[in-house]
């Protein structure tokens, strides 16, 4: 019994703290490109976005404060890739359209790497695949609501 106990709290503690640096690295990616945009409404849909992920982040932190875990930071090479493809880009061209390029590369690649964390620990608790459920929520509207820039 307490081997099962010991895996549903080590899975939901891995899948918390995957949410956690995926929740991170949107909203550093949001941050990113934020002062480059031009269009209110692009601006204002973002800004929007960042709060969720920031909302979220929050409930991420007290349920790995729950378990007694830290939170993670997202890989240093990600974010590095992520700053040079982001700068890179931003430099060839500075539209919204782009934004909603970057943006949307960054809600696909967040998405797949949470769905398969949700499959690789399926000894998660209720609650942190609920909450790994939401923010992939979060990941497909901002990814569905950036069509209309591209």
């Amino acid at each position: 019994m307490a081997d099962i106990i010991n895996e549903k709290e080590t899975d939901s503690v891995r899948l918390l703290r995957e949410c956690d640096a995926g929740a991170k690295m949107a909203v550093s990616s949001i941050d990113e490109v934020l002062e480059k945009v031009s269009g209110p409404a692009l601006k204002q849909l973002l800004q929007e976005s960042r709060e969720h992920h920031e909302k979220l982040e929050n409930e991420i932190h007290s349920l790995l404060a729950n378990y007694g875990s830290e939170e993670k930071e997202p890989a240093a090479m990600a974010k590095g890739m992520s700053w040079i493809k982001t700068n890179v880009k931003m430099t060839m061209d500075d539209s919204d359209a782009t934004v909603a390029d970057l943006i949307t590369d960054g809600c696909n690649m967040g998405t797949k790497s949470l769905n398969r964390y949700l499959n690789q620990y399926r000894g998660a608790d209720h609650a942190s695949r609920e909450l790994c459920g939401r923010l992939i929520s979060i990941e497909e509207k901002l990814c569905r609501d950036m069509k209309s820039w591209l």
